[in-house]
């Protein structure tokens, strides 16, 4: 395949979303630094897993600022960062993310979607269907439930998929049974 015939996965980030389920559901305080995701392994992991060109888009609620060293380090790792700012009851990540899910119709493109977020079911439903390949990344235990009534949707989960964490987190997930490995149960 050409370069010119390469098609891109974007990778779009609702970055407050999983912010929060990390620190209230996962570790049920503020994540330390190093317990953060290392974003440019997330860029790098749907590179890989779907062999072509990926870009990752961060969005950020910056009503009350942009928080200049982490947009730099996002930045430094070629992510598109998207600041947005509105009124206090507006959600303006998911309203700019839904946009963008419709902007992707038109465009010959993939998606992977990192959120747990319900709101974006119906755009990301409108996007499923060949040749685009369109995938959610997430904490497969808090996912919306309605992902994963999407026929064709490829799932993968933040940690375990994706491998965007350096230490293991405690979390308490069901596990099928072609994954389950006493011996990690046994140190």
């Amino acid at each position: 395949m050409s370069a010119a015939d390469a098609r891109t996965t974007w990778v779009l980030v609702d970055g407050e979303n999983i912010d929060a389920t990390l620190g209230t559901s996962i570790l049920n305080r503020r994540p330390q630094p190093d317990e953060r995701p290392r974003w440019d392994r997330l860029v790098a992991f749907a590179a890989r897993v779907w062999g072509q060109p990926a870009r990752g888009v961060f969005f950020l609620n910056a009503s009350s600022g942009i928080p200049m060293p982490f947009v730099q380090a996002l930045k430094s790792m070629d992510y598109v960062v998207v600041p947005l700012s509105g009124e206090p009851d507006e959600k303006v990540v998911d309203i700019a993310i839904q946009r963008t899910l419709r902007a992707l119709r038109s465009r010959p493109a993939d998606l992977m979607l990192v959120s747990h977020d319900g709101d974006f079911i119906q755009d990301v439903s409108n996007l499923i269907g060949p040749p685009r390949r369109v995938g959610v990344v997430a904490f497969s235990e808090f996912r919306n439930g309605g992902f994963n009534a999407l026929p064709g949707l490829e799932k993968f989960d933040l940690e375990f998929d994706a491998r965007v964490f350096d230490a293991p987190l405690p979390r308490l997930r069901v596990i099928p049974i072609d994954e389950f490995d006493p011996v990690s149960f046994l140190d």
